[in-house]
């Protein structure tokens, strides 16, 4: 190995272990000044209490004084030395060592020069610590600069009192990929519930915009709390255009990790017009309609939405379509209850009876035009056969598939622009639903009832998020931290690839009027009814019959089985067309053989 060589590999061992040294002491620096920030006010803190004790007893003779006293020198001891500081006290333990214990004038003089070299690399390596923590870490924009500064304790001290947070004091503020973080140390009556309602106070004394959002929650221990100012995002830079490579459905802001929700939830997504609710949604609904274990049924009576995925998915948008696909809906899901094998909690989906994602797009235009939509129903035989017109709803079907669906793979998906309950939000589906997202809403109020009861109390401020495309996602794991969702353009959904939509029919099953549909038609329509078949609900109105004690009413069938109307009806249908119930001259429904012992009133 040439000279040239051996220097070159001197160098780049030099410049490693110096850049190791740095580092080291740089983290060192950091711990010490995170320490000397949590600790210093408790130093305060006992400096009052040894002046209250000295004012009660000058004399010094009782254990209150003592007990001050101790308390201060304790809590001297625990605040750490700045790294500078330690560094010298370190080179002049080491001086004084060598000159007490060595004798001669030369030894001492070589180890006083020792000392002097050991302080020089020391108070270098401090020096690059010191300058290398801006050049590691993230830059400060003008504004940032601006509010590390205010954020400074002494600053805070300053103005805390006429700015009405006296009794508040920050700790050392960090800038992170997520805007400025810092602690607040509470004192007296103050809690972070308090010191959240008094963010006007904290803005005014920040000098920050308007538009700044900011985050007040709990601190890592009691008499703390933690306040983040929304400077910049995790995700800023990055792409958040869809591709079938990036199909999460958006990027954590303040972690930058990809988010995404998994099938098989019962989800809630909210937001008011503008926020993005229908762009948030596509990269969800392409998963749901992705695969041949997977389907889509999309509700959308604006005719919208659901015209893009008319290629992928079975898309209802007319009233008359919502019953006839929910009615099948429920009946499929009977039927997967009925036939699942013992000790099997949940239904095995396959490409003949998959996954069904079940979309209500705008929930509340459906819970108002979907709710009395007129039918025609038969009744009698023959000469005695009349017809008259009901109304339906698809409501009891959507709320029975919220709370069974699961079991039977069946997931509905609520989404609405007026999240509250008995409004935009059926009061029997929202406690089914398991995840929520939420985009920007116009009030704290319904926020609370997307996100949860405690959701401003925790730090889910859904009517603080900025429009369009920003998310709060609650499922139970993750923290209140904004997601940047995904945006799918609509040319992209119409080019992705033609999947068969599901029907009860393609999928081999018997379709809703197969499976003992009633004698139940749009009032238009006057195509005779198939030929009906025994489905889950026909069974499980049969054996309600058979069990009875006493003559049961049609009406009293729905509390016995637990079935909707809708469905009781398609059943007593079925049964009475293949001779398993028959109808007699008066209008009851009897057992073959029974009389008028065991009748169900019509």
């Amino acid at each position: 190995m040439s000279q040239s060589q051996v220097w070159r590999t001197h160098r780049q061992y030099a410049a490693t272990a110096a850049r190791w040294s740095a580092d080291r002491w740089r983290k060192e620096a950091e711990r010490r000044r995170t320490l000397r920030a949590e600790r210093k006010p408790l130093v305060r803190d006992a400096r009052r209490a040894l002046a209250t004790a000295r004012a009660i007893d000058p004399e010094g003779v009782t254990p209150l004084r003592h007990r001050a006293e101790r308390e201060l020198r304790t809590a001297k001891r625990r605040v750490p030395d700045p790294l500078w500081v330690f560094a010298s006290k370190t080179a002049a333990a080491l001086g004084v060592a060598g000159y007490v214990w060595l004798p001669t004038v030369s030894v001492r003089a070589w180890v006083w020069t020792a000392v002097a070299v050991v302080a020089a690399v020391t108070a270098l390596t401090v020096v690059a610590a010191v300058r290398g923590r801006d050049t590691t870490a993230l830059v400060p924009t003008a504004e940032e600069r601006a509010l590390l500064k205010r954020l400074q304790p002494q600053h805070w001290k300053e103005h805390a009192e006429q700015r009405g947070l006296a009794g508040t004091l920050t700790g050392r503020p960090k800038l992170t990929d997520a805007g400025i973080v810092v602690a607040v140390r509470l004192d007296g009556t103050w809690t972070a519930t308090k010191l959240r309602g008094a963010e006007d106070h904290v803005r005014s004394l920040l000098g920050a915009r308007t538009g700044l959002r900011i985050q007040i929650k709990a601190g890592k221990q009691g008499g703390w709390a933690e306040l983040i100012l929304r400077t910049r995002s995790a995700a800023d830079g990055d792409d958040l255009t869809w591709t079938p490579e990036r199909r999460s459905l958006g990027i954590d802001t303040v972690t930058g990790e990809q988010v995404t929700v998994p099938l098989g939830e019962r989800l809630l997504i909210a937001g008011r017009s503008g926020a993005g609710k229908s762009v948030a949604s596509r990269p969800l609904l392409f998963d749901a309609s992705e695969g041949e274990t997977n389907a889509l049924v999309i509700i959308d009576l604006k005719r919208v939405e659901g015209r893009l995925w008319d290629h992928r998915a079975r898309v209802a948008s007319t009233p008359h379509e919502v019953i006839d696909v929910t009615d099948e809906l429920e009946t499929e899901m009977l039927e997967r209850l009925a036939i699942l094998p013992k000790g099997q909690d949940t239904w095995t989906p396959t490409p003949d009876r998959p996954r069904i994602t079940v979309v209500v797009d705008e929930g509340a235009e459906v819970m108002t035009a979907a709710d009395s939509v007129p039918y025609e129903i038969e009744t009698g035989d023959g000469e005695n056969t009349k017809t008259r017109t009901v109304k339906r709803s698809a409501l009891p079907a959507l709320e029975s598939i919220a709370r069974m669906g699961r079991a039977a793979c069946i997931d509905l998906w609520w989404m609405t622009q007026k999240p509250t309950i008995n409004d935009g939000i059926p009061k029997q589906i929202s406690p089914q639903i398991g995840v929520s997202i939420c985009l920007a809403v116009r009030t704290p109020a319904e926020a609370r009832v997307v996100l949860g009861e405690d959701a401003q109390a925790k730090g889910w401020n859904a009517d603080e998020l900025p429009v369009p495309g920003v998310a709060l996602i609650r499922d139970g794991k993750r923290k209140p931290d904004p997601v940047k969702v995904r945006y799918m353009d609509k040319s992209v959904v119409i080019a992705l690839p033609d999947r068969t939509p599901w029907s009860r029919t393609r999928t081999g099953a018997p379709t809703a009027e197969v499976a003992g549909a009633p004698t139940l038609t749009l009032v238009k329509d006057t195509t005779p009814d198939p030929a009906p078949a025994a489905d889950g609900a026909s069974a499980r109105v049969l054996k309600a019959i058979e069990t009875a004690d006493e003559p049961v009413r049609q009406k009293d069938l729905v509390t016995l089985t637990g079935l909707s109307k809708g469905a009781v009806s398609k059943a007593v249908k079925a049964l009475t067309a293949d001779g398993t119930v028959t109808r007699a001259p008066d209008g009851t429904l009897t057992l073959p053989g029974t009389g008028s012992g065991m009748a169900v009133a019509s």
